[in-house]
């Protein structure tokens, strides 16, 4: 379904944001800190006896200094942590930081803040998400392969995005090498879910390779012949009109043939199959070198590549808080999850002082579902021995291409030394002074070529529940054809300079810097329906699937099928946002004991999104007709600009510890509507399925934040952290569940009146070699968060149950701890790892229906590497040993139940 006529729309609305906007710019945005360069004050130099042994233990060590290093309140997890959890995704990993929950094992929440509360950056740039309905990126589309370390930064600094309040995840990728490297490493594995065979279709030619090889698209003469008939298809209204206009004798009877001839263009194959699932299959692997060119200049690559396929199949128990034992029901979801990644860095150094480097990143996610729900509602209660069967069929492909080149130059004496025809500048600019900038261009697309939901009714036992017999609902559009694309575009920049100034006691860096963000994103979706308009021929409803919507059934008249275009067209959109700013901060350390970062962030921010009517034809050259009322766009537009301040102080000494570091921290930032959020219109969550209101009222969130860190760094690798945070938000954005017909759930976004939350971390690392020689290579890794949250809904909220709550998936507390061996012969590794949160709340009720809660979940994993030499790695691993199942209870009974399984794998690894 990919179209040329998007980048047209696309123009447009970026050009009316310009127009519109009186805050629209040319500067670039964004600075990495990590990329920054300033000059930091020289930490005590106790910290240079710190012996790290053990593989995790020296990775470790370094990214604590890193942190110490840091002005604000950060954690970092390095590629080696990664590898001893054996988590495969960035999402995944994440939930080993303090504070980090992981919801629908793809969004990450800071501090009991929902995802959009968060930010998520490639390489400090901004890049786009393949969600259909969040502007957030789901963070398991990052394979951890990639991953050169994972920096979460939980207190607000200037030379990041405003649109702060959780935290901001910056994922990192592998650099170049020092010198030659190659690594390859291959896996399997199984999930204890997947029992026997699983559910399938007859898919593509490429689905191994997570693409669909075009038999599920949309047919081109499909789109064609709505084009023609401006998608009336009403066989006694416009298609007959058109028809008789093209031929007068044309009739009732020749419309309805037409009608189902379109019906024959839809991918009817969809007859289950049961298929035997292959062993999981994983592969890596690397290669990388780094050149001297000549006394002054280098240069270096690094080309990886990954793929997994696996298998996984999950059955989901549900029932009905009030009468569970007769309206209840099964699901089981069989999987087939295909990843793939590649990754291209070149990198090109001048001397020490200047370097070049670009990276190309490409990923590919493909989850192909298959879907089969048995239920019982109250039309079909279990006693009467009748229930519901539906079936979905999902191929979603999510892909991301993403183009990076960024430079530090910093003009040292070397640089001076090189180029003393510039003294004029020397005598002005500081020595070490520091320029960074990067440039990204970043794409992400989804495509669903189809998604198929089909309604079926069963007759079965009243007492098990059992499904004796099934047939497809004789009714009209009982089967839904749905064609959803999605394409996000985002250029990312910015440029920034650090002065610094030294005296015997003092080191100041001032830094400033300017940003810019382009963000444009198109969402198309098509539905159609299929099915039966009152037959009597109900016969040609049973049987396989692919056999009831056999083009035989389909183009006999006596089954009467009719094909239809669901939907009010409002479906799709185009978006565009822009941010341009700029910032500036001080950051002065006095006596290697004081340190402080203080600065502020001028951000101006426009956003607009439109529906986008597919079927709304302009009849000269049959493209879609883009919104222009000035009036229509002033509602759907949004623009604000303000100033973020943000306070850091440190204290530095030897309190306690080798390294003792007291921070405190205030900022005061921003959370923006998504971009589909301020249309006035109501939508179906492709994912969810409930309606979803738009309101082009709902304004930012402000966000007040405090932090409070103490850290103790000792001398043989121990640590230990101990972290306050509060947070008070203004106007916070949350979904509400609104009023809705039957069974149909539906939920608004407004502002609510006020949030809060408060609560602390604890953190430390602790070698266990006091207990004796027999746990010399032992050690205990842990963090514990407890917190409280509360949510005042306020006026607009529609009669909520609690009109004060706690946040949406936000636990009491999150804990995780890991135990680590690491032998003495450093040929043996193993890793114990738990995890827990806290009841989180699920779902908030109205009209005094009880909210939804989710249930702790206790996981354990387990990873063993042997290193029989220095070049090889056998790992094995088990995730999820205790078995532990998803549950939601509602007024103490268990409404959702989901066994994920638990999960084994053993990899084989080389290193050069």
């Amino acid at each position: 379904m990919k179209q040329n006529k998007r980048t047209a729309p696309l123009l447009l609305i970026a050009s009316l944001m310009c127009a519109t906007s009186a805050f629209a710019q040319d500067e670039p945005e964004e600075t990495a800190e990590e990329q920054s360069g300033v000059s930091r004050p020289q930490l005590p130099t106790t910290i240079d006896e710190v012996v790290a042994i053990g593989r995790l233990l020296s990775n470790g060590q370094a990214l604590a200094l890193e942190r110490m290093d840091d002005a604000a309140v950060t954690d970092f997890l390095g590629a080696d942590q990664i590898s001893r959890t054996g988590d495969s995704s960035v999402a995944v990993a994440l939930k080993r930081v303090p504070g980090l929950s992981l919801v629908n094992n793809q969004f990450i929440y800071i501090r009991g803040l929902g995802e959009r509360y968060s930010q998520s950056t490639l390489n400090g740039a901004f890049i786009p998400s393949p969600d259909l309905t969040r502007n957030v990126i789901p963070l398991d589309i990052f394979p951890v392969a990639i991953v050169d370390s994972l920096r979460v930064q939980k207190a607000y600094t200037p030379d990041m995005s405003a649109n702060f309040a959780g935290g901001s995840v910056d994922v990192r990728t592998k650099r170049i090498p020092d010198g030659f490297t190659a690594f390859w490493e291959i896996g399997t594995g199984f999930n204890t879910a997947v029992n026997g065979n699983v559910n399938s279709y007859s898919g593509s030619s490429e689905d191994a390779l997570g693409s669909d090889d075009g038999i599920r698209a949309l047919s081109g003469n499909l789109l064609s012949q709505l084009t023609r008939f401006q998608g009336n298809v009403d066989t006694q209204g416009g298609l007959l009109q058109i028809l008789q206009s093209e031929n007068p004798n044309a009739t009732v009877a020749d419309a309805e043939a037409l009608n189902r001839q379109l019906a024959l263009e839809l991918n009817r194959g969809l007859t289950i199959e049961s298929k035997d699932p292959l062993p999981d299959v994983d592969f890596k692997g690397s290669i990388g070198n780094k050149f001297a060119i000549n006394d002054d200049w280098e240069f270096g690559f690094l080309a990886g590549a990954t793929y997994a396929h696996n298998w996984r199949e999950e059955e989901t128990d549900t029932q009905n808080f009030r009468f569970p034992d007769q309206i209840n029901g099964t699901e089981l979801e069989s999987t087939r999850n295909v990843n793939i990644s590649g990754i291209l860095n070149f990198g090109l150094s001048f001397g020490d002082e200047h370097s070049l480097a670009t990276t190309s990143l490409f990923l590919r996610n493909t989850d192909d579902e298959t879907v089969v729900t048995d239920f019982f509602n109250e039309n079909r209660l279990q006693e009467d021995g009748l229930g519901f069967r539906n079936y979905r069929f999902l191929f979603e492909e999510r892909t991301m291409r993403v183009n990076q080149i960024s430079g530090e130059h910093r003009l040292g004496a070397e640089t001076r030394d090189r180029f003393q025809f510039l003294n004029f500048l020397w005598n002005v600019i500081p020595e070490d002074s520091q320029i960074d900038w990067f440039f990204s261009d970043s794409t992400s697309l989804t495509d669903i070529p189809n998604q198929v939901d089909i309604q079926g009714q069963t007759v079965t036992d009243p007492v098990t529940g059992e499904v004796l017999s099934e047939s497809v609902i004789n009714a009209r559009n009982v089967a839904v054809f749905r064609y959803t694309d999605l394409e996000d575009e985002v250029d990312s920049s910015q440029i920034a300079f650090t002065i610094p100034f030294e005296t015997d006691k003092s080191s100041v860096d001032f830094k400033f810097g300017f940003g810019s963000d382009r963000k444009a994103r198109t969402y198309e979706q098509y539905q159609f329906g299929l099915g039966p308009d009152s037959t009597d021929n109900v016969a040609g409803l049973t049987g396989p699937l692919g056999t009831v919507f056999s083009d035989s059934r389909i183009a006999d008249p006596e089954n009467e099928f009719v094909f239809d275009v669901l939907g009010t067209d409002n479906q799709s959109y185009i978006a565009a946002t822009i941010t341009d700013s700029s910032f500036a901060m001080v950051d002065w350390t006095f006596d290697d004991t004081w340190r402080v970062a203080v600065g502020a962030r001028y951000e101006a921010y426009s956003q607009v999104a439109v529906d986008l009517r597919l079927l709304d034809f302009d009849p000269t050259d049959g493209t879609q007709i883009v919104p222009t009322d000035p009036d229509v766009l002033e509602e759907a537009s949004f623009q604000s600009d303000d100033i973020y301040p943000s306070v850091q102080l440190t204290y530095m000494g030897d309190w306690l510890a080798e390294t003792f570091q007291l921070r405190f921290g205030y900022s005061q930032t921003a959370i923006r509507p998504d971009l589909r959020e301020i249309v006035a219109a109501s939508y179906i969550d492709p994912i969810t399925g409930e309606i979803v209101d738009g309101n082009p009222g709902v304004i930012p969130a402000t966000v007040d934040s405090f932090d409070a860190r103490a850290e103790w760094f000792f001398s043989d690798g121990d640590n230990a952290t101990v972290t306050l945070f509060y947070k008070e938000i203004a106007d916070p954005i949350e979904f509400f569940e609104s009023a809705a017909s039957d069974t149909n759930r539906a939920r608004e976004i407004i502002n609510a009146e006020s949030a809060e939350l408060y609560g602390i971390e604890l953190e430390g690392l602790k070698r266990l070699g006091f207990l004796g020689s027999a746990f010399d290579g032992f050690f205990l890794q842990g963090n514990l968060t407890l917190q409280d949250t509360e949510l005042v809904a306020g006026a607009d909220a529609q009669n909520p149950t609690n009109p004060v709550r706690s946040l949406t998936s936000a636990s009491d507390y999150v804990a995780n701890v890991t135990l680590g061996f690491d032998s003495d012969d450093g040929k043996h590794t193993a890793t114990l790892v738990y995890n827990v949160f806290g009841e989180r709340l699920y779902s908030a009720g109205r009209n005094l229906q009880p909210d939804e809660f989710e249930q702790p979940f206790h996981g354990l994993d387990f990873t063993y590497s042997w290193f029989p030499t220095d070049r090889l790695v056998v790992k094995a691993k088990a995730q999820n040993i205790l078995g532990d199942e998803i549950e939601i209870e509602r007024q103490g009974v268990t409404t959702f139940t989901q066994d994920p399984g638990s999960a084994f794998a053993f990899s084989v690894q080389w290193t050069y």
